[in-house]
């Protein structure tokens, strides 16, 4: 006798957003996919804290976009509302939007993985968030490497020395030593 085929539910963005918190976990949908994943763990911590602060020296000054770290849900469409450990967003004018203001679209998305992310970060959010057309950065800190993705890639460039981004209308670029980057996150400087 055969079994039936089992309809897998198709989530909301809203229905994921009126979802109760439950300590410890993350919820987000991905075109209709429900993710769920732990807290993350130290390292994951220390690696999007230093990020953070780095971005934030080189974009936040001036204020040309804000430096937006997780949990912040980031609505895509009807069927995705994704958490990005870390989403970069312009600022119109140069300056923080206003209460009633929508800020411009992201232009980066960060996501520092962990063992219960891995597969949605390299594989589901990825696509998406290539669908999306914003950059995509995957912070591997076990392999100290970064992952940089565009909307076009097939494959990552994979950066294990030094990752250059330029905000659009920023002077100057941004530039991240990726060897003493995980070096502070393994404490090891």
């Amino acid at each position: 006798m055969a079994m039936p085929v089992l309809e897998q539910r198709r989530w909301t963005a809203a229905e994921v957003q009126n979802l109760p918190e439950e300590p410890g976990k993350r919820f987000e949908c991905v075109d209709g996919e429900l993710l769920v994943s732990a807290s993350p763990v130290l390292a994951h911590q220390i690696a999007l804290s230093l990020l953070m602060s780095a971005l934030n020296d080189y974009a936040g000054v001036g204020q040309r976009a804000l430096i937006l770290p997780a949990p912040l849900d980031y609505v895509l469409d009807t069927y995705t509302v994704v958490q990005p450990d870390i989403t970069v967003v312009p600022t119109p004018a140069g300056r923080a939007p206003t209460r009633d203001e929508v800020p411009e679209s992201a232009v980066l998305f960060v996501e520092v993985l962990s063992p219960s992310t891995a597969r949605y970060d390299r594989v589901v959010k990825r696509r998406r968030y290539q669908r999306e057309g914003v950059e995509y950065w995957i912070v591997d800190v076990e392999s100290r490497v970064i992952e940089r993705w565009l909307a076009i890639d097939d494959r990552p460039e994979v950066l294990t020395e030094q990752l250059t981004w330029q905000l659009t209308g920023h002077p100057e670029q941004f530039a991240l030593d990726v060897q003493d980057y995980f070096a502070r996150v393994h404490g090891e400087r």
